[in-house]
This record gives C-alpha cells, structure tokens and sequence, in this order.
C-alpha cells in the first residue's frame, strides 16, 4: 500500500466513532468520570468502577494492552496520543492528591494502569481471607432483609473479583456441565451465607427454603424472605395497634374513675 493510502486510512480512523482512536468533540481531560477515588485500599472496587465508563468511551483498549503504540510520524500515531493524553488526566482525577502526586510523571497510559495494579492489587490472598470470614460471619442484626442483602451482596461480588470464573481453554470445547455446576455450587454458598445472617424471627421460612430441591436461585430466594418480613411487619403493626388500643382504654378508665372520686370529696365538703 502507498503512504498516501497509509495516511488516509490512519485519517479515517481517527474520524470514525467506531474507532478507539475516534475523540468525541465534547470530550475533555478536566472530565470526571467516576464518583470515588482511589486511595489504596479501595483499588479493586476503583479499578471495576473505572473500566465501565473507558469501555463505553471505547478507551479500555489503551489500558489493556489491545491498542498497540503506533509509529512515529503517523497520523495514527498522532491520534494515539491525543486519546493517550485524554485518558491519563480520567486516571488522575479518580485519584487522592498523593497518588496522583505520584504518577506525575508517566506518560503512557497502559504504563500508568499497570503501576497502580502492581501497586494496589498485592495481597489479594489476605483480602480473600477477610472477605470469606466477614461473608460467613455477618448477621442482619437491626438491619432490613434488604439492607442486609445488598452489604453482602457487595461482599460477595468483591470476592468473585478476586477469584473470577475460568472458563475452558481447551482447543475442543468441553461438552460436559462442570463449569455451570461449579457456578450452582459457589452460588449455594452465597444463599448459606446469607440465610445464616438472618435473624431467628426468619427461622420458619429459612427451613422451608433449605428444604427445596434443588434450592431456589438469589432472586427468588430474596422474594421468599422479603414476604416474611412483610408478614412480621404487619403483624407488629397490628400488635401495636391493638396495645395502644388497650392503653388508651385504660387511661380513659383511670380518668373516669378519678373524676368520679373527685366529684365525692366535693359533695362530701358541701355537706359538711
């Protein structure tokens, strides 16, 4: 192929909004893309929470490794590095002062991606740990089923980060249901986990889920609980009013009788 043909095709990619080289005209670097910022100990949750917008910008790719620098001297190259320098400012302003601070001076994106992983992500092993003893441990306690639900939920979703599903690698693909089994197992421990942090109250309903065959998926199991606590609910309710009810029918008694006994002095005093 000419130069000239190289050079339009780089063009052309640097205009086509399919293309990880294509710039949205409304995009800028002062952009802030994400709501939280990292600080060290929230990387696994900054760096998921990150790679969402970048793949909706079609951005992901410089930090990935799937977007190859080009050669100097290209049009290509020249829409590598405006993109290159868009998304190294999206990085920074999703982190605290002294981690960008500390950045400062890396001029490729990928390279920038790949410091904070190798910075932040070591000790996986030791989260992992943490994660499982709090998920196997943790009781509603004055929570709500649904608060409960969603603070484990975010557990469990962390620690599947952690440790992902591989699927097979095999050049035959297998034909066989192991890997859909190992997800209905790992899934088994989450619906254990979760009806084992219910208060006692949900005793009835959690005996009759742990005696469905096969047990019901999350949602479903969620939906099971939340009628329960739907009933406890209208029942205190109701106890309530029947108690208030009930007081307020004594006090008007000790009222009357009061006032009965007050208009006997008086008479009494006339008389004397």
């Amino acid at each position: 192929m000419a130069s000239g043909d190289t050079a339009t095709t780089d063009t052309n990619e640097s205009q086509n909004p399919s293309s990880s080289f294509y710039l949205h005209p409304g995009e800028n670097p002062g952009a802030t893309l994400i709501n939280i910022q990292l600080d060290g100990a929230n990387y696994h949750a900054w760096s998921r929470a990150m790679k969402r917008p970048l793949i909706s910008k079609n951005k992901h790719k410089f930090l990935d490794g799937s977007v190859k620098t080009p050669k100097q001297g290209t049009a290509l190259h020249d829409a590598w590095e405006r993109c290159n320098m868009m998304v190294i400012p999206w990085l920074k302003r999703a982190m605290n002062a002294q981690i960008a601070q500390s950045v400062m001076y890396i001029e490729n994106a990928k390279d920038l991606w790949d410091d904070l992983r190798e910075r932040f992500s070591k000790g996986d092993h030791f989260r992992i740990s943490d994660l499982l003893q709090e998920l196997h441990s943790t009781k509603q306690g004055e929570r709500s089923v649904t608060d409960f639900f969603i603070d484990l939920k975010a557990l469990w979703e962390e620690l599947e980060s952690l440790r992902p599903m591989l699927g097979c690698t095999c050049k035959v693909k297998c034909e066989c249901d192991f890997i859909k089994t190992v997800i209905k197992h790992k899934e088994s421990e989450y619906i254990m986990c979760f009806l084992k942090g219910l208060n006692d109250v949900y005793g009835t309903v959690k005996t009759q889920i742990l005696l469905m065959e096969p047990l019901p998926g999350m949602n479903r199991l969620f939906s099971l609980v939340m009628q329960q606590e739907r009933q406890l609910v209208g029942h205190t309710i109701e106890a309530s009013k029947i108690l208030m009810s009930a007081t307020t029918t004594e006090d008007q008694r000790t009222s009357k009788s009061n006032n009965e006994n007050w208009k006997g002095q008086g008479r009494g005093k006339n008389k004397n």
